[in-house]
């Protein structure tokens, strides 16, 4: 999980690197979030995840 301020640093680095990661985006900032809505975040990106892990095998 990366948070969307993030996404052309995380393509950069995934030319540089020759490797495509599968991200989940989340919104940005998480610093100051409560713990509510880290728990929100991270459950609306569980689909987002479940689809890249069953892709993938």
């Amino acid at each position: 999980m990366i948070t969307t301020a993030f996404e052309d640093a995380a393509q950069a680095q995934s030319t540089v690197l020759g490797f495509e990661p599968a991200i989940a985006w989340v919104a940005h900032p998480i610093q100051n979030r409560t713990q509510d809505e880290m728990r929100e975040l991270a459950e609306n990106a569980i689909p987002t995840i479940m689809s890249m892990i069953v892709s993938s095998a």
